[in-house]
């Protein structure tokens, strides 16, 4: 721990900096390759949509000895349809089955009180419209809109229009990565599932406003100087707060997890999944894409800039002239001469050259 805290300190420094701005492309590619799965997983195997997204109805046993996979076969023998048992805390069992109406819903409610042996009256069953499950989509989806409409005009207030669309794009990474895991892995999708996904839209904000606040401090006044571009400047920004980053980042992660191995995994608590997996994955995806998506996008849209184009050009300049002289010497004529095949030197502490004495070229 004392180790990653020195690291951490030195990272704030700029004692110790990894080029995550310079490798923008391989953490582009990752992102689409990533999206691109999620895609396919939508397309192919598509959402496992939850009873109040179809309709159906829900019967709730009394308590019972009869095993989850028991209970599955039952119901699927009472009623033909796929069915989602899941056992509740007091040893009952919540059986799901989609599609169903009022008559099937009392002969698949006779049957099961057969088979559990328990008088009828004692299971109880609710019919779920297929309509709130709608009306809850349709909710989700204005919400969704409304926030990313007023994340859009506050950061172009508070920073600037580019902050802005490269959060937005973040967003975008983080919803379509959780929604393709959850088609990929046949999670049901709930209620609890669009909870989860409105939430981790916050989070997902909260690390590349913590880069951007940094990145907009350190830019002012950019042009007047000629020693660091603006990809240089992003890249300081990332390393200065990737340890509070990660550091927050696990801590929110480590309760999730909980939730979603040990209640939904070891301990068979089904309910808890829906929600579980959207925030655990939305954790991870809004800290990667903050650091690798977000940031990197910014520097590539202000570099686009004639301002900071020009600066770009003046600072590579004179990193070629000082590698020049580095190498042939300090005589200008040397210089001159290598000028033109030096390459630009990586930002950070530079080493000195072994250049030979100034004086004539042998």
């Amino acid at each position: 721990m004392s180790k990653l805290g020195n690291l951490g300190a030195r990272l704030h420094r700029g004692e110790v900096s990894y080029d995550f701005i310079g490798h923008r492309k391989l953490w582009y590619g990752i992102s689409i390759l990533i999206t691109i799965t999620a895609f396919v997983g939508l397309a192919v195997r598509g959402l496992n949509m939850g009873i109040d997204f179809q309709g159906g109805a829900v019967f709730t046993t009394p308590k019972t000895s009869v095993s989850v996979s028991q209970a599955e076969e039952y119901a699927h023998d009472a009623s033909g349809h796929e069915v989602v048992v899941q056992r509740l805390g007091n040893d009952t069992l919540r059986i799901q089955i989609a599609g169903m109406d009022t008559q099937q819903s009392d002969k698949i409610k006779t049957a099961l009180a057969e088979d559990f042996k328990v008088d009828a009256e004692q299971i109880n069953a609710d019919l779920v419209g297929p309509s709130w499950g709608d009306q809850i989509a349709n909710k989700a989806w204005q919400g969704l809109a409304i926030f990313m409409v007023l994340v859009v005009i506050y950061l172009a207030i508070a920073f600037e229009w580019r902050m802005a669309v490269a959060a937005l794009v973040a967003l975008i990474h983080d919803i379509t990565i959780t929604v393709g895991i959850y088609a990929l892995v046949g999670f049901e999708v709930t209620p609890g599932t669009v909870i989860g996904l409105l939430t981790i839209l916050g989070y997902s904000l909260y690390d590349t406003v913590v880069v951007f606040d940094s990145l907009k401090e350190q830019t002012k006044d950019i042009t007047k100087q000629t020693r660091f571009t603006y990809s240089d400047v992003a890249n300081r920004s990332i390393n200065s707060t990737l340890v509070r980053s990660v550091n927050t980042t696990v801590v929110a992660l480590l309760p999730v997890a909980g939730l979603l191995f040990i209640g939904g995994g070891f301990l068979g608590a089904g309910t808890l999944n829906d929600i579980s997996l959207s925030l655990f994955v939305g954790l991870a995806a809004g800290a990667y894409s903050s650091i690798f998506i977000a940031t990197p996008l910014v520097a590539d849209l202000k570099e686009r800039e004639p301002q900071l184009k020009a600066l770009r050009k003046r600072v590579l300049a004179k990193r070629a002239q000082a590698a020049a002289e580095a190498e042939y010497g300090s005589s200008p004529a040397d210089a001159d001469d290598a000028r033109a095949d030096a390459a630009p030197a990586v930002v950070g502490p530079r080493g000195r050259g072994r250049g030979r004495p100034s004086g004539k070229r042998r």
